[in-house]
């Protein structure tokens, strides 16, 4: 059972896209609380307007997707993609030129 559980098909991520206006006070201070919101979610920025968030099971990234609905600003674009672990892993990184390492998954708490 031990192998099942932390199968790279069960692991999940949760990549949170999101294109917001920042034209007024009132827009800059929306976006500044989705990202907040997020962070305190447990993601992480992978690049400005991608945050991600490592999952152990499907059921867990269920919870976090739903979690990004409620907080969803009015205006602006969003989309959430979630993706097992094994997808993840064959992301090709590259920074410049110079192909890069993933960053490596935030240490979870299970408890069962």
């Amino acid at each position: 059972m031990s192998e099942n559980r932390y199968s790279a098909y069960r692991i999940m991520w949760v990549l949170v896209f999101f294109d917001l206006p920042t034209e007024t006070k009132k827009e800059r201070k929306a976006a500044g609380l989705f990202r907040k919101k997020l962070i305190a979610d447990g993601f992480t920025m992978f690049q400005f307007s991608i945050y991600l968030r490592h999952c152990p099971s499907r059921e867990n990234s269920k919870v976090h997707t739903r979690r990004v609905k409620r907080s969803l600003p009015k205006h602006g674009k969003v989309c959430i993609l979630e993706i097992t672990d094994k997808q993840f892993g064959n992301m090709e990184l590259f920074h410049g030129i110079k192909e890069v390492d993933l960053p490596q998954p935030t240490q979870q708490l299970q408890l069962f």
